[in-house]
């Protein structure tokens, strides 16, 4: 196996292991690998049949690895205030996915229409911060919202901002992901 492949595996087993752990069905193994020590940047989503039913995150590196994958499934499953705390039964049905993000990077625009000619759907995951406000989207979130000023507006609600605001004030930043499903480096 290919070394992307085997870390893939042990991310998706942390997360799976935190959440079984919160729900008295498993337990964490201590593991001790050099990389899942480096400090790293995490969401952990969780599906059921297709569904969200959970996504929470760290957008800058304030941890180690293994840790803000374990804090993240932990949070995803139990404290996403879109849903009800994961249940013992749907713990065998979730699929869950661990996105590593990249660095941010700025996003120079003094407009909506700058931003969005220099986003790469699919690619770029954005993260908007506007004094009191702040919010991102993974680049999974592309294939819901293919056209970029339909995903800026998007985002401007998730920061709970008007969908069509726009002000100088705004800071926009880029990364992407490597992201595992199961195990598997995810398409």
């Amino acid at each position: 196996m290919d070394e992307r492949r085997d870390r893939g595996l042990v991310l998706v087993e942390i997360a799976r292991e935190a959440i079984g752990e919160r729900l008295g069905l498993a337990s964490a193994r201590r593991r001790d690998d050099e990389w899942l020590a480096r400090p790293a940047a995490t969401f952990v989503t969780l599906h059921l049949e297709e569904a969200l039913r959970g996504c929470i995150g760290s957008i800058d590196p304030r941890r180690p690895l293994g840790e803000d994958v374990a804090a993240n499934a932990r949070a995803a499953a139990f404290s996403d205030p879109r849903f009800e705390p994961l249940s013992v039964p749907e713990y065998g049905a979730i699929a869950v996915e661990v996105s590593v993000l990249s660095p941010r990077t700025p996003i120079e625009a003094a407009s909506e229409a700058q931003a969005a000619a220099r986003l790469r759907p699919g690619v770029d995951g954005v993260y908007l911060e506007y004094p009191g406000h702040a919010a991102t989207f993974l680049p999974q979130v592309w294939e819901n919202l293919p056209d970029p000023v339909e995903f800026l507006a998007a985002l401007r609600e998730k920061a709970r901002l008007p969908a069509r605001f726009w002000d100088p004030g705004i800071r926009l930043t880029r990364y992407t992901v490597e992201k595992y499903h199961d195990g598997y480096p995810a398409h």
